[in-house]
């Protein structure tokens, strides 16, 4: 079994580290910088920075943090927000970043993965999923959680991967910051329906929670926020309870 994955989220608003429940309701988190280091010190396996605004403020992401964040890590980092061309993914590279994820700019123009992908290599390419349960089904909504487009999201995940995606960032927007546990239902129909490594994201609160999505939801990677941010849980801690679940983690850490 390959090793599951630890991520640590900061979705910046205005150039601070917020958290909110369900995409609403922000609440300060901290500086990105200082969160990332903190987050990897700690034993985080890869980093990911949102830029949660720049998509509905029509602008690219702030290319400044960026740059102070990728200074000060050593690990995986993944940055997403306002990228909607491939000269906006050219510069957050540039910049420092590992992997680029995009989210609007996908559903929009689906081309533009395999375009990313064609130059940067598909392990550089992360689709990003916002998904609520709607009618039976699985919405998948774009603009910071806003927009909803009709799609269903276990066949968007397969296209997405079918154009060149190496991996889906997929987020439970009903669980989102909840606290309440990953969809792990939702997780797995997504595993099973995709070749390429799945994050779950929506929903940390403990380490079960993360043991179940691993063993029940097939995910290869849990991503989380608050609960690392307001120290309800630490990284290090977490992959202790992980490692005595007998799930295959980077040890030590």
């Amino acid at each position: 079994m390959l090793t599951k994955r630890i991520i640590a989220c900061l979705d910046m608003d205005a150039g601070r580290v917020v958290k909110g429940v369900q995409f609403e309701n922000l609440r300060d988190a901290g500086d990105p910088v200082e969160c990332a280091i903190s987050h990897a010190r700690d034993g985080a396996d890869e980093i990911v920075l949102l830029d949660i605004s720049a998509t509905r403020q029509g602008r690219n992401m702030m290319l400044d943090a960026v740059c102070r964040v990728a200074r000060c890590l050593f690990i995986p980092f993944t940055v997403g927000g306002g990228i909607r061309e491939i000269s906006d993914a050219a510069a957050v590279f540039d910049a420092g970043a590992d992997k680029i994820a995009i989210n609007s700019a996908a559903v929009r123009d689906p081309e533009l993965i395999g375009k990313i992908a064609g130059r940067f290599g598909s392990q550089a390419v992360v689709v990003a999923i916002d998904a609520r349960r709607t009618n039976g089904g699985f919405d998948v909504f774009v603009a910071g959680g806003r927009v909803p487009t009709g799609r269903d999201a276990v066949q968007w995940a397969r296209e997405a991967a079918s154009r060149g995606a190496g991996e889906i960032l997929f987020t439970s927007m009903d669980r989102d910051g909840t606290r309440s546990g990953f969809d792990c239902e939702l997780v797995r129909l997504v595993s099973q329906a995709v070749p390429i490594p799945v994050i779950a994201s929506g929903g940390a609160g403990s380490p079960g929670h993360f043991i179940d999505v691993f063993r029940h939801g097939c995910a290869d990677a849990a991503l989380a926020a608050s609960i690392f941010h307001f120290e309800i849980q630490g990284i290090s801690g977490l992959k202790r309870e992980l490692h005595a679940a007998n799930l295959p983690v980077r040890w030590p850490c």
